[in-house]
């Protein structure tokens, strides 16, 4: 009869305990409560707030007020006033929001809103502001943030025209609310009060007339306009087109001289890119912007509009100016002149592929994307990673784990298994007596290589997989695989182009060019150096070489289809090459990418044209490119430079450089010992690269180490909160209601302080002292009654027990205290008794399960993400 009373007072001190902690301590919420939903919608509006962090700088903190769109692709606006009557900055933005709840996020500043009331559809004419709106801030599925460049801000308050802030919030799939929760998504501004010498502004380059018609192909929407004004410099781009849209380029002219700043496929996630840093804006210079449309499967003409069956061509640019005259927002709308875009580089009309993965991030977009777009509304979403991704590659000093005994390593690839294929000269060696003054090949009497020099090794650890290539070659020189695994070789003794079989037979598929006879027409090549394999038809180019410094174009059966570069009246590169070394085909971009040696430049060519694309020269390649491979996945090229002809003292390195942008994002070389001559590169499946060194007779391995720092590129800083991969041992538990960005400010800290000796050792939340004394008070007084209880219970049980044995195993109350320290059999779960009451969700109290094994299974099969903490980063490179 004890146990009844007793088993009362316990389970109503743990409420009460409980209760004040789940209410107290954000550890007890539920996991819903993360980031960006409240159950309750007057918690959306505590957390619209100003904190200040001294008297110049704050944080201000705007929410959705707990909404529950109405459908699909609803639109939803809240205005926020500037929360000061100075003049501001807001010089950071931390999103709040997920992706599977929100579809993207938008903030404009306007003197008059809509509505200031509470929030409104703005998907429909009511819109966003009664005046113009300034963009300030998107943010899209997966969009990492983005930050101002330093001393950057955009102006807001009192003499700014901006009064109130408009968070739009898009919300594609009305799905993600079948559990009736409530949208608290938003974001924290950064402010301050101190005047920043750099204002930031937004142009909007944006056609108004094109006409896309039915089943045509290609149509093309220019626009220029002349720029009156003071200096401005370009940060970040972005395109917006709809589902029709192929590509978006945006330029500056300058002396007729056209500079990129940045082009994108407005089909991937359209989110703030990097601009190119090279280029300014000043009086005299003309911006302009092409976009590509198809009228394909269209059966009736489509027109800029601002529903879902209508296009748009937007290329917007952030820039910042000096303060003392700077603009906000500036936005050019003139159609250009067909005499000024018969001079727009080749690249604006290359459509930029991707991939059905990206298709499915932006199934939304077409709905009502573009409901006000030219109104300054536009969608963001997830970055192109690669354009921001740091990546820094270190050597693998233990590949291969065997000796390769190779000889001089002159070219790699990849087979179908993404195994690495070693191309190497065996005991034969170029030197200055191999050729004749008319290239011809002196040392043929010496046969051919007898070792086999194609050697399929693993990528992981280095042993032999496949040996070929038995008396076949003389001097060979590049190689690399087609979609059937056949191995395409150039042997520069030989003048010819090989197709050889893969299946060990060593037998010769298809021979292009005459056997050791040097020649410049269709048949014939000298020295030719490399072959890039177009994945989809299989023809073939062919880099030839030390002698023609030409391009040429064969089918997949040899026919010879067309060239370039053959000399300097090619006036699509301007000067001719100078050992053509190195190919590689961007699949993505349909395009090949010549390593132009001597040059020390990188140039790209449309694929099917051979137009000239782009150059890429760096000082750092020191004046020789030997050889390029190129990263889909990443968007990267990755090269390898050579001595310097001109006597620099320029060291020999790889070098990881973004495609877009053409920034150098990495440089690596050995560890132990120098490349002498890098002769070729390849990147494997996991991301590893491979340098085939031609002098040091060895192939380096290099694998990716993710950095997981602050990328700064033209001014954006770019958090990789995503992906992080290397951990340390966690010495607090992670609050599940923490935001991202602020647990790895925290992670941050606490790993830069001094680690406990004790690896088992977990930090326990300190209560806050000020909210804890009620509770505290109301579990004593609440002690009391159930300690007199037990000392009764004691009492009898010592005096019915002639051996004042306290047999707690069975008695009620032992079993009660044996159940609170988690020890009985039987069990008081706290989640099954608020499970049983309206208006709890079992979900945030499982983990309160007084059962002991439940709580032992808790421990042991809690997952690495609650008991790992992220590194901390390192500090962030500075921009190159």
């Amino acid at each position: 009869m004890m146990g009844v009373p007793v088993c009362c007072v316990v389970v109503l001190a743990f409420i009460c305990h409980i209760h004040s902690l789940e209410t107290k301590n954000p550890l007890y919420r539920p996991k819903r409560s993360q980031e960006n939903v409240w159950s309750d919608p007057s918690d959306c509006v505590s957390k619209t707030r100003q904190v200040f962090t001294n008297s110049h700088n704050f944080s201000v903190d705007i929410r959705m007020p707990g909404v529950v769109p109405s459908g699909s692709d609803t639109y939803l606006c809240m205005a926020f006033p500037v929360p000061t009557s100075r003049d501001a900055f807001v010089v950071d933005f931390m999103p709040h929001a997920s992706m599977d709840t929100v579809h993207h996020m938008l903030l404009f500043g306007c003197q008059t809103p809509f509505s200031t009331s509470t929030y409104w559809d703005c998907g429909s004419v009511q819109g966003t502001c009664e005046d113009e709106a300034s963009i300030m801030y998107a943010w899209a599925q997966n969009a990492p943030p983005t930050k101002l460049p330093k001393d950057v801000g955009f102006k807001v308050g009192r003499n700014s025209g901006i009064s109130y802030f408009v968070l739009q919030i898009h919300y594609g799939d009305v799905s993600a609310f079948r559990d009736h929760h409530r949208d608290c998504s938003g974001l924290t501004l950064k402010m301050t009060s101190r005047p920043q010498p750099f204002i930031a502004g937004i142009y909007l380059l944006m056609s108004v007339d094109t006409v896309i018609l039915p089943g045509k192909r290609v149509t093309n929407a220019d626009i220029s306009c002349d720029y009156t004004s003071y200096p401005f410099y370009p940060f970040a781009f972005r395109t917006h087109t709809h589902h029709l849209g192929k590509v978006v380029s945006g330029y500056r002219i300058r002396d007729g001289k056209w500079s990129l700043i940045g082009r994108q496929s407005p089909q991937l996630p359209q989110a703030f890119y990097p601009a190119n840093k090279e280029v300014n804006m000043r009086y005299g210079d003309t911006i302009a912007a092409r976009c590509v449309f198809t009228g394909e499967g269209r059966i009736s003409k489509t027109y800029i509009g601002g529903t879902s069956d209508d296009e748009m061509c937007n290329f917007y640019i952030m820039y910042y100016m000096d303060s003392k005259h700077a603009i906000p927002y500036m936005n050019c709308m003139e159609t250009g002149s067909k005499e000024l875009f018969e001079h727009i580089p080749a690249e604006a009309n290359v459509p930029i592929a991707i991939s059905p993965g990206h298709m499915n991030s932006v199934m939304h977009m077409g709905h009502s994307a573009g409901h006000q777009d030219n109104r300054s509304l536009f969608n963001t979403n997830k970055g192109e990673q690669a354009l921001d991704q740091d990546y820094h590659l270190e050597q693998v000093s233990a590949w291969p784990q065997i000796s390769l005994q190779l000889g001089q390593v002159s070219g790699l690839a990849l087979d179908s298994d993404s195994n690495l294929v070693i191309f190497h000269r065996g005991d034969h060696h170029w030197g200055p007596d191999s050729f004749n003054s008319q290239a011809r090949y002196q040392q043929w009497s010496l046969g051919p290589i007898q070792q086999s020099t194609i050697l399929v090794v693993s990528p992981t650890n280095g042993n032999i997989l496949k040996a070929s290539g038995r008396n076949l070659f003389y001097l060979p020189h590049g190689i690399t695989t087609d979609k059937e695994n056949n191995y395409w070789v150039t042997d520069v003794a030989l003048h010819q182009v090989l197709k050889v079989s893969s299946d060990g037979r060593d037998r010769t598929l298809l021979a292009l060019g005459e056997a050791f006879t040097p020649g410049s027409d269709n048949n014939h090549f000298c020295q030719p150096t490399d072959v890039a394999v177009e994945t989809d038809t299989g023809n073939i180019f062919v880099s030839d070489g030390y002698c023609n410094s030409r391009i040429l174009k064969f089918s997949s059966k040899g026919r010879y289809l067309s060239e370039w570069g053959s000399g300097s009246s090619d006036r699509r590169r301007h000067i001719p090459f100078r050992i053509p070394h190195s190919l590689v085909f961007l699949p993505d971009r349909q395009e090949v990418c010549v390593a132009d040696r001597e040059n020390g430049r990188i140039q790209c060519f449309i694929a099917k044209t051979g137009e000239f694309v782009k150059e890429i020269k760096k000082e750092e390649f020191g004046g020789e490119v030997f050889a390029i491979t190129y990263s889909p996945t990443r968007g990267l090229i990755f090269a390898v430079n050579g001595i310097s002809p001109f006597g620099r003292s320029t060291p020999l390195r790889g070098f990881a450089i973004n495609y877009s942008t053409k920034d150098v994002l990495d440089t690596f070389s050995p560890e132990k010992k120098e490349f002498k001559m890098p002769h070729d590169i390849v990147e494997t499946s996991d991301g590893s690269i491979f340098v085939g060194d031609a002098d040091s007779k060895s192939v380096f391995k290099f694998t990716t180490e993710k950095a997981h720092r602050s990328v700064k590129k033209a001014g954006i800083e770019v958090q990789e909160l995503e992906e992080m991969e290397t951990f340390i041992k966690t010495k607090v538990k992670p609050d599940p209601n923490m935001s991202k960005t602020a647990a790895l400010q925290q992670k941050q800290i606490l790993a830069q302080q001094p680690r406990p000796q004790e690896e088992d050792e977990r930090s326990v939340p300190k209560p806050d002292k000020e909210h804890g004394v009620l509770p505290a008070i109301i579990t004593t007084l609440l002690l009391i009654p159930l300690m007199l209880v037990i000392s009764i219970g004691v009492f009898i049980c010592w005096k019915k027990n002639d051996r004042h044995e306290v047999k707690t195993e069975s008695s009620p109350v032992g079993g009660i205290l044996g159940k609170i320290r988690g020890k009985a059999v039987g069990s008081l779960n706290l989640g099954n008794f608020f499970a049983s009451h309206k208006g709890y969700s079992r979900q945030g109290f499982d983990q309160l399960s007084t059962e002991g094994s439940d709580q032992e299974r808790n421990d042991e099969e809690s997952s690495d993400s609650e008991n790992e903490e992220y590194s901390a980063l390192p500090p962030p490179r500075s921009s190159t």
